[in-house]
């Protein structure tokens, strides 16, 4: 099982479009999600700034899977209007690294 930090940053302002947009996952898009091996997805937001857990069974595969979904297509469209730097699922995002974890 794969676990990946991610961080994103809100445009200015957008944070309340944000938060309503994700108050529900579209069916087709937690359908594709699950499909693609993602076992958890959890954000936490600080003003702008956004910061991701992934849990999935393997993250490259997960990213492969969903780069051209018709269910993650249009949603990745919706967060390009949100974000500062759009997602382009090139295939070559890692996730932040790992400094320290308490065993």
């Amino acid at each position: 099982m794969d676990r990946i930090a991610l961080h994103t940053r809100l445009k200015p302002g957008r944070e309340q479009d944000y938060e309503d947009v994700h108050a529900v996952t579209p069916r087709d898009l937690d359908a594709a999600l699950r499909e693609a091996g993602v076992a958890s997805w959890r954000i936490w937001r600080d003003g702008q700034d956004l910061f991701h857990v992934v849990e999935c069974a393997d993250y490259r595969a997960m990213r492969e899977h969903l780069r051209e979904h018709p269910a993650n297509v249009p949603w990745q469209a919706l967060m390009a209007e949100l974000l500062e730097v759009a997602d382009d699922y090139g295939g070559t995002d890692r996730g932040l690294p790992l400094v320290w974890e308490l065993p």
